[in-house]
């Protein structure tokens, strides 16, 4: 009988010695999925670096308690890969996904309308369908609107101001972009042009092989002096490519975002973009802890700059009058 008691207490003993054991198994690591239409996963870019840095703040370690599959790659003209790029981060059970391209979004929401979708994008995500209002998301997306087209007007205005004598600028966009298409962005600029009696001329890119040298020669055989790219990821992974055949050309170029003024275009005003995925990561850590994507308003930016690149300017032989510097929440020298 005591040696009955003796193995009830001893197998007593072990299952008590094991419950912890058991009740401490590891946390299950979230995982990220970052989609971006840069085309160099070495050189990702200064937003890919602010996201990195909110995630820091929040005290987020890559590697360590959280994981971040990138993706960097331009879709346009080649659709028909993001389903299998979205297969691939599904495949790899990813938490939330990250992106500023509005095809990836649609095709993500289509795909999994439970995956929760953080977006940074240009344009209006009401308009585009991705939600119902900025207040109340009500589905799977939500995130930061950088308004991009709310600000038109305003760029054309500072073009004017940067070169008085300017006649004609061009508008530079993707002309043949899938759904939701770019065209209500030139007829923005369309409108706002005439408002401030400007002159606009369309330039349109095609894919899937695109000639920027050869719709940029074009416009300045037919005196336009610069012109305005309309942001698309085209655009984004050919910036260096249409920054320097402005310069070759000797056209002036304003840009929606700082990023392709650091790429050697002129000047850019738009949101600031790196303030946006900084706080794309906010929106991550909410979702992380129990928030639902419905439920979290998205954002609007407050923070705006205006950035000026002179080193680009003396390139092409255009002065800006100081009064326009004096403006500039960058110069770049």
């Amino acid at each position: 009988m005591k040696k009955k008691l003796t193995v009830l207490t001893l197998c007593a003993a072990l299952s008590t010695l094991c419950a912890p054991i058991q009740a401490q198994q590891p946390a299950k690591v979230p995982r990220i999925g970052f989609v971006s239409s840069s085309s160099d996963p070495k050189n990702p870019g200064p937003n890919v670096d602010a996201f990195r840095q909110g995630l820091r703040e929040l005290d987020y370690i890559e590697g360590k308690n959280i994981v971040v599959d990138y993706r960097f790659r331009s879709f346009a003209g080649k659709q028909d890969e993001i389903p299998n790029l979205l297969a691939e981060l599904m495949h790899r059970k990813i938490d939330i996904l990250v992106s500023s391209i509005s095809t990836v979004i649609s095709a993500a929401r289509e795909a999994n309308k439970n995956l929760p979708i953080v977006m940074v994008i240009s344009g209006d995500p009401v308009a585009s369908g991705f939600i119902d209002s900025l207040a109340r998301p009500g589905g799977n997306i939500t995130g930061l609107t950088r308004l991009t087209r709310e600000l038109s007007g305003k760029r054309l205005e500072l073009f004017k101001e940067a070169i008085p004598a300017i006649a004609r600028i061009g508008v530079l966009w993707h002309a043949n972009a899938p759904p939701p298409g770019l065209a209500t962005a030139f007829q923005d600029y369309e409108v706002a042009g005439h408002a401030l009696k400007i002159l606009l001329q369309s330039l349109e890119v095609r894919t899937p092989n695109p000639d920027f040298e050869g719709v940029l020669q074009a416009a300045a055989r037919k005196h336009v002096k610069g012109f305005i790219a309309i942001t698309s990821s085209l655009i984004t992974v050919h910036q260096k490519t249409i920054a320097a055949e402005a310069i070759k050309n000797r056209m002036a170029s304003m840009f929606e975002g700082s990023d392709k003024v650091r790429s050697g275009g002129l000047m850019s005003y738009s949101a600031d973009d790196t303030e946006s995925y900084r706080r794309a990561a906010v929106y991550v850590d909410k979702i992380l802890k129990g928030a639902k994507p419905a439920d979290l308003p998205v954002e609007q930016p407050t923070k705006f700059e205006f950035v000026v690149n002179l080193k680009t300017a003396n390139q092409i032989g255009v002065n800006i009058p100081q009064s326009v510097l004096f403006r500039a929440d960058k110069v770049i020298k």
